[in-house]
């Protein structure tokens, strides 16, 4: 039985980001994970606070609270990814280990640094965002055909999968409230596509 999860690319307004951005001159700088088509629950390593950088480490993310909490505009696109029931169920399981051992794993400082002079090397239990979600797919026995080793890719590189079909490409708060509104009034298809003005 096919199921779907879902890949979140976001550009927020911290500093952080903004540096990134003149650095990779992407259009986003941070990628997130999650089984529910409504966002409801999203993973990914990123800042424990909203006002500082560090320390950062395995984060449950929900839109308009924490760091999405403090920007109106946070530029998005969002793709849909099909995966067997077995290997969602694995994806639930890592995630659940992740939500269990939280106070192991940090962030990969050194390891941002490493992409940037693309040098492959794996540090136990620390990621960036790009490399947790990497690693969780890789657990889970999802194989997404990347060209490079999981610790060089970038949030740019989920842009590119060629089995993730986009399903929204604008501002992250105003598809959440689309959606909250929406599932109101009647339940929302899982492949129902939404595309911003």
């Amino acid at each position: 039985m096919q199921e779907n999860i879902y890949i979140l690319v976001t550009q927020t307004g911290t500093n952080i980001s903004k540096i990134l951005k003149l650095f990779t001159r992407k259009p986003y700088n941070h990628v997130s994970i999650s089984c529910d088509p409504n966002l409801q629950e999203m993973y990914s390593f990123c800042r424990n606070t909203p006002g500082k950088p560090l320390p950062a480490t395995f984060n449950k993310e929900i839109v308009g609270e924490g760091t999405f909490g403090k920007f109106s505009n946070i530029p998005c696109e969002i793709y849909k990814i099909p995966v067997s029931g077995r290997q969602k169920n694995l994806i639930t399981k890592n995630l659940e280990h992740f939500k269990n051992n939280r106070e192991y794993y940090s962030y990969n400082l050194i390891g941002l640094g490493l992409i940037f002079l693309h040098i492959a090397y794996n540090r136990k239990n620390k990621f960036v965002c790009s490399q947790f979600v990497s690693h969780i797919l890789e657990k889970s026995e999802v194989d997404l055909d990347f060209s490079k080793p999981s610790c060089l890719l970038t949030p740019e590189d989920f842009r590119h999968v060629d089995s993730a079909e986009l399903i929204y490409k604008g501002e992250l708060n105003a598809f959440y409230k689309m959606k909250n509104r929406q599932s109101e009034t009647f339940a929302i298809p899982a492949e129902q596509t939404f595309h911003s003005a």
